[in-house]
């Protein structure tokens, strides 16, 4: 079993709020004060949780400079009063980012039917009548 300090229990809260003011700020047509707090808990968050050497290593890495360019350049556009372009510039920095994990979440997604519980809300042979 994995052991979780309490900074990583802190940080999944911090990273929560922050994914929270980002939904909220998107909702509230891109306030860029819900954004910009957003943005900055959720890398706080982060950095909690994986801690601060890794956090730098991920953001750092040679073949991620371009994503992490237009990610932490599209946060600083939010933070800059720039929210739209910011969120749009951040958006293209995360699929850069995180685009060698998209395929395995799509897998785990899909094995998902597989799973005893969850076939029976899949199965397309049940009627709802």
């Amino acid at each position: 079993m994995v052991a979780v300090t309490e900074l990583q229990k802190i940080g999944v809260g911090v990273m929560a709020f922050g994914l929270f003011f980002l939904l909220f700020g998107v909702l509230l047509y891109f306030d860029s004060v819900l954004l910009a707090f957003g943005n900055i808990l959720f890398l706080t968050g982060l950095t909690f949780i994986i801690g601060l050497r890794r956090t730098a290593h991920f953001f750092f890495q040679k073949h991620k400079f371009r994503g992490s360019f237009f990610f932490l350049g599209g946060v600083a556009l939010v933070i800059g009063r720039w929210p739209i372009t910011g969120m749009l510039v951040e958006s293209y920095g995360f699929v850069l980012l995180f685009r060698s994990f998209f395929p395995m979440a799509l897998g785990f997604v899909l094995s998902a039917v597989n799973i005893p519980f969850l076939n029976s809300f899949f199965s397309s042979s049940s009627s709802m009548v």
